[in-house]
């Protein structure tokens, strides 16, 4: 076990060594420091003297890779390449370019994006997996036929129509809960029930269609044939035989996107008003603020390796046979 643990970890860093590589050169070679200062300073206002102070000011005046002015190993950590990609491996993200610490960021803005994803997570996860045994346990029936239609037409609609009509709806029509906003404590409540609602209606169709093809899967092998044969129930088929083999599959969707939790949602949190990770990485992006960017790429990248990672060790836990592969 110990053995299958550490080979899987060691898979990741290669990948995660490719994903800094990728990300420093689109950042730094594709659009060159000189590019971002043009961007930020402005037409009107860029000169040799304003690009290079604001370049010294952000630290994107050294070399990029190797500086030949600097004696010993600093030739090596005196760089761009060392400052604004190797520490991210220690989780070292700097400042961004209006000077605030981007960890100190995170750290606050993280509660409120899991505020909102953990319950959309596991009240979602809970409603999907239920409609779709429901589903199949009619199979072949008009329920069958109407859930297929009603979950396609659920997958066809755009977030942002749900998010939309949820704020003129609940908010603006019947002033149930705040259009937006945010609050900290037991008052964050009020403002998260709306986009809680949002995000579980908007992923109902994708996840209802999904488990109910698992399920189906399941239910025509051999071993589902034979606990009929012996007499056993339908319903007592579904829910102790076809959903307890269907972990494996179940796993693979819903494992992975735990870690992802902590990245929040960046249409939902942007719309709604709530100051998480989610509105952070899209207010850097309209600031064209690089720094944090940046760090919420390489961030990203790490938790998703990190789900892809407990994924297979969660498959050890289920199917013990995936330890010799």
């Amino acid at each position: 076990m110990l053995a299958y643990i550490v080979r899987r970890s060691l898979y990741a860093i290669p990948i995660l060594i490719g994903v800094n590589l990728l990300t420093f050169w689109l950042f730094f070679v594709v659009n060159s420091p000189d590019d971002m200062a043009r961007m930020q300073l402005g037409q009107k206002r860029v000169t040799p003297e304003a690009i290079e102070k604001w370049k010294a000011e952000r630290g994107y005046d050294k070399p990029l890779l190797f500086n030949s002015e600097a004696p010993g190993l600093a030739s090596l950590t005196h760089t761009i390449f060392f400052e604004k990609s190797v520490r991210l491996f220690v989780f070292d993200f700097g400042s961004a370019d209006d000077g605030r610490d981007i960890a100190h960021d995170i750290q606050q803005r993280m509660f409120p994006s899991l505020a909102l994803a953990i319950p959309v997570f596991l009240v979602g996860l809970l409603l999907n997996i239920s409609i779709a045994l429901i589903i199949a346990f009619f199979r072949a029936t008009y329920i069958d036929h109407m859930g297929v239609i009603l979950s396609v037409m659920l997958m066809s609609i755009s977030a942002l129509f749900y998010i939309i009509g949820g704020q003129f709806l609940v908010s603006k029509l019947l002033h149930l809960v705040p259009i937006s906003g945010y609050e900290g404590g037991w008052s964050a409540i009020k403002f998260l029930i709306l986009p809680v609602l949002v995000g579980v209606v908007g992923g109902i169709g994708a996840g209802t269609r999904w488990y109910r093809t698992i399920f189906l899967e399941e239910i025509n092998k051999d071993y589902v044939r034979t606990a009929r044969a012996k007499g056993l129930a339908e319903r007592v088929v579904l829910f102790k035989h076809v959903l307890k083999n269907a972990m494996i599959p179940i796993l693979t969707g819903v494992v992975v996107t735990i870690p992802l939790l902590f990245m929040g949602s960046l249409i939902t949190e942007s719309f709604f008003g709530i100051p998480g990770l989610g509105s952070y990485t899209i207010d850097a992006i309209r600031a064209q603020d690089f720094a944090i960017v940046r760090s919420m790429v390489f961030l990203g990248s790490v938790l998703y390796i990190l789900g892809l990672l407990l994924t297979d060790l969660s498959y050890t836990l289920v199917d013990p046979r995936v330890r010799l592969s």
